[in-house]
């Protein structure tokens, strides 16, 4: 079952020429299956993906949903194809299905994936200069353009030699859109002296790695005859009964969280924020320099592409609520629009080992919401 344009796109001068963009940029059409296997979208999307899926099941029991993005069914397609491994690029414009409160659940989304590209910066930048030119193709000129990097954070935590549950948890928060205020404060003030009702667990956990406590959770779970506790899964049992045995041995370190909140504070231009960055590492005896070069690379990249990197609006703590992403970050919205993005991607190097890959293939790409970039294309157009 394949995918095929809306009868509001169907044969529409703005969809051919989307993507005619498209395919002049190099990237070929894709039209994945609209019914998918649920597993990769419960495993790696965010919440607010999970919570809004529209699931069925097979005849052999298999649980499916209908596609609620495009890019891991983009993705699926590319590892199943003869071109795996190598460079490629896919456009696509087709419908997705997630719940939404009161709005259509189907809904048009357009947008590019790059896949095999090992020039990392050099495609980030293509990425925002083509998502620049398709809302400019709508008449909308002078978006706001958030950007974020959560390769900094991930970079920052490895730096401060955290606990690897630690390191978990603080990145599980900031992949969610979650404050971070409140793990910071409950893992600074964590004491080892209070008695838990699991503390046998917790002694026989203290000290293990994540694969040996997940072991252990689920063999205590099959004696127990369960799969699930209260909604939760094994790895999540696992998961907090090792943050608790982590925190039994102390809090986290106030230094490494005063390090952490400096960090989260850097905001402003790209080349403001490098010169924070850059300052932070050499007061905290940091090593993030690594990913530091490959922003200020990137942005390098991006005003060799014509984009005037004035405009983006940087910030460590930008995230896009999705937990497969690994690095650059960015959301295009309407001047005045808090919450809602009309174009939206980045970079997600880990995903295509995720769903079957037997090596790294380095990944970036974006999605377009259609109807928003239209609705506000031909208002903007009508007020001009």
């Amino acid at each position: 079952m394949t995918a095929t344009a809306t009868p509001s796109a169907a044969g529409s001068a703005w969809a051919d020429a989307l993507l005619l963009s498209f395919a002049q940029a190099g990237y070929v059409r894709a039209e994945p299956a609209i019914l998918q296997p649920a597993e990769p979208f419960l495993d790696l999307s965010g919440e607010d993906i999970r919570k809004s899926l529209y699931l069925t099941t097979d005849a052999t029991g298999e649980e499916l949903c209908l596609r609620p993005d495009l890019t891991i069914p983009v993705a699926r397609d590319y590892l199943a194809s003869n071109r795996a491994g190598q460079p490629a690029g896919f456009s696509y414009l087709g419908p997705v299905f997630r719940y939404r409160g009161g709005r259509p659940s189907e809904f048009l989304q357009a947008g590019i994936e790059s896949f095999g590209r090992h020039d990392r910066a050099a495609a980030d930048a293509e990425m925002l200069a083509l998502a620049l030119g398709a809302t400019g193709a709508f008449g909308l000129h002078d978006v706001e353009i958030r950007t974020g990097d959560v390769a900094l954070f991930n970079a920052l935590l490895d730096a401060l030699d955290l606990y690897p549950v630690w390191r978990r948890r603080l990145i599980k928060d900031f992949n969610r859109k979650i404050s971070l205020e409140q793990d910071l404060e409950r893992l600074t003030l964590a004491t080892g002296g209070s008695r838990n009702e699991y503390e046998g667990v917790l002694a026989a956990l203290a000290g293990s790695d994540r694969k040996a406590a997940l072991a252990l959770v689920t063999d205590l779970m099959s004696i127990a005859g369960a799969t699930n506790v209260g909604g939760r899964t094994t790895a999540e049992i696992a998961d907090r009964f090792l943050e608790q045995s982590t925190l039994k041995g102390g809090a986290l370190p106030r230094e490494a969280v005063g390090v952490i909140r400096r960090f989260l504070a850097i905001s402003g231009s790209p080349d403001d924020s490098i010169a924070q960055l850059r300052a932070l590492a050499s007061d905290a005896k940091v090593d993030i320099a690594g990913s530091v070069d490959q922003f200020e690379s990137r942005v390098g990249f991006m005003a060799a592409r014509g984009i005037d990197v004035s405009r983006l609006r940087f910030s460590t703590s930008f995230g896009r609520g999705l937990d497969y992403y690994t690095g650059f970050e960015f959301e295009l919205h309407n001047k005045g629009n808090g919450s809602e993005p009309l174009v939206a991607g980045g970079r997600y190097d880990r995903l295509l080992t995720q769903i079957g890959s037997g090596e790294p293939i380095p990944a970036v790409g974006f999605a377009i919401w259609v109807d928003a970039v239209r609705k506000i294309g031909r208002n903007a157009g009508s007020a001009s």
